[in-house]
């Protein structure tokens, strides 16, 4: 089924959607967990998703996620070609980034805001590849990465969404992207997954 949606309905301009980038860090498992197991199976959006967490973490995330979701949760791996309904976790230690062809590159670039992968990084390659065609999502996290990222995103014609702070356990990271951009939706967590899937899948 084609995520077909009206962004702006007083122009009547239909847009398909083909990928949504999440960006979360400090309490991102409470977050992620109540988005990802709750989307449809039949989902027709390739997911990916920056974690800040350390160095040397392992595929726990990607694993734990994938035993509660309809959706297959895997680690992205360069070359990976984005396929829609799969759930993509960055590794750690490096940036993440989609390249023109819609695969996924990794480089270990100094890190961005402090973190490595940096949101900002994912971000901006995917806005640059997906244009107007990309949602951007900014969740839970302390600190400021992902608000330059999302307003790339805007300046692309993207949708930006972003968690209502007051339901985010870190709230910096949403009231910086929020501060940062003219974001499209300001959705509370437990508001978020419902959203997406009634955003891509009502036509």
């Amino acid at each position: 089924m084609p995520a077909l949606l009206e962004k702006n309905e007083s122009t009547n301009t239909k847009i398909v959607y083909k990928v949504l980038v999440i960006g979360v860090s400090a309490g991102g498992l409470n977050a992620l967990t109540k988005i990802i197991p709750m989307l449809p199976e039949n989902f027709p959006l390739a997911i990916v998703i920056v974690q800040h967490r350390q160095h040397e973490a392992d595929d726990y995330l990607a694993t734990y996620l994938d035993k509660l979701s309809k959706l297959k949760v895997i680690s992205a791996k360069i070359g990976n070609l984005l396929d829609p309904g799969v759930v993509y976790i960055a590794p750690s230690g490096y940036h993440l980034l989609i390249e023109r062809n819609s695969t996924f590159s990794l480089n270990i670039d100094e890190p961005v805001n402090y973190s490595i992968p940096s949101i900002d990084v994912l971000f901006d390659s995917a806005a640059i590849c997906y244009q107007e065609k990309l949602i951007g999502l900014i969740l839970t996290g302390a600190n400021h990465d992902g608000s330059q990222g999302l307003k790339h995103i805007n300046l692309y014609h993207g949708l930006s969404l972003v968690q209502h702070p007051g339901t985010a356990d870190y709230e910096t990271m949403p009231l910086a992207a929020i501060e940062k951009s003219q974001v499209d939706h300001i959705i509370p967590l437990n508001d978020i997954a419902n959203f997406l899937t009634t955003l891509v899948m009502s036509r």
